[in-house]
Formats: C-alpha cells, structure tokens, sequence
C-alpha cells in the first residue's frame, strides 16, 4: 500500500510538471485547518491505549503555494496543526496532539486558488504527516512506565470539496494516514480555508472587481 501511495505522489508530481509547463498564473499565500475531529494511532509500544481523539478544539496554520490556471491548479502546503484537548478516554495519559502534514495537491475548479467566479471545486492530494500525542500534563503512572510519546510519520491521502473565488478557498476534507511498519494511523476531518494573498490584493483593485 505505501507503494500504492509513492507511486501516487509520482503521478502527482509528474502532472505538477505539466501544469506548470502550461502555467501563466502562480500563487502564495497560507492555508488554515479546523479539525472537527482527528485520531492518531501511536505504534504499538506495549504501554495500554495508543489513541488519541479530540474534537472541536483543533487549530492549524501554514503556508502554501499554487500553480496553474483558473480550472486546475497543483499546490504543496503544510501546516501545524495542534488540538490543545487531545486525549485517551479509556486510558488518560495526558493532554494534547500535533500533526505536521506536508501535502502535494490536485485542485479544480472552485478550489484552484487562481479562479475569478465563484464556483464549487473538488481536490485530491497525498503526502507524509508527522504525528505526536500526550504533549502536557502526562501522568506519573504513564511516566513510570517509562512511557513517552514521540513523533511518528504517517503516509496520508485527503480528500477536499468545497467553493472558492478571487483567491479565498473554503473546503471540506478527510484526511487518512497509516504506516503499517509501525502499526500507526491517523484521522483528521474538518474545514481548511485557502488565502492566496496576491489574488486577494486584485480584490482592492477597482479595475478587477468581479
């Protein structure tokens, strides 16, 4: 399956290179991420519960970039992304969660990031997540145990739909990540908000106005 997915990543690389060879519009800017819910899967270290779910309370932010036309663009972005109430309710070992996703995507339509109508848009991306759980207030028994959480990488494929014009993108994604060498998993499902910053300049500028 990690194959699977490299071979992917290739494909999407391969069709970046065209569009970018077709390209006359490029883009930067920021993306940000509401988590409505994630999970993360720690290895299997033996020490109890692996899981980690928090809900509602997930914030990230990050930079991205864009390349392509007003119907299909290819972007990279990435993002820190913390759940400040991350937690095992069966077995409590602590608080909070992270994830550093690095992304390669496939946007179209509405979600180009380079459109100058509204319109509504699908993405498809793919890439390598780094994960880590209980980052505060972990219990002394977990402690003893000599339990400590470190980072673990998960390979991740996301799916986006949602609407977009002159520069702003909102969107809804599922976001799944394994790594079966490690047993490791993860699960992020929520709203991500896309800013291409000199598009969003053209809005001021009365001679581009829509």
């Amino acid at each position: 399956m990690i194959n699977s997915l490299r071979l992917c990543i290739v494909t999407l690389c391969m069709l970046s290179m065209a569009s970018v060879s077709q390209a006359q519009q490029f883009g930067i800017g920021l993306t940000a991420e509401w988590d409505l819910y994630n999970r993360y899967a720690n290895p299997d270290d033996s020490l109890g519960g692996r899981g980690n779910g928090s809900a509602l309370l997930n914030l990230g932010v990050g930079p991205k970039l864009w390349v392509g036309g007003e119907n299909f663009s290819f972007s990279v972005e990435s993002l820190a992304n913390l759940g400040f109430f991350g937690l095992n309710l069966t077995d409590y070992k602590g608080l909070g969660n992270f994830s550093l996703p690095v992304i390669a995507k496939l946007n179209f339509e509405g979600l180009s990031g380079l459109n100058k109508e509204l319109k509504l848009g699908f993405g498809l991306g793919g890439g390598i997540q780094w994960n880590r759980t209980e980052l505060y207030y972990v219990t002394s028994d977990f402690k003893e145990k000599g339990g400590e959480r470190s980072m673990f990488r998960t390979y991740i494929i996301q799916g986006d739909v949602g609407l977009g014009v002159a520069g702003f993108a909102g969107r809804f994604f599922v976001r799944y990540g394994f790594n079966n060498d490690l047993s490791a998993n993860s699960v992020n499902i929520g709203f991500q908000f896309d800013f291409n910053i000199p598009r969003l300049k053209k809005i001021d500028d009365p001679a581009s106005r829509l």
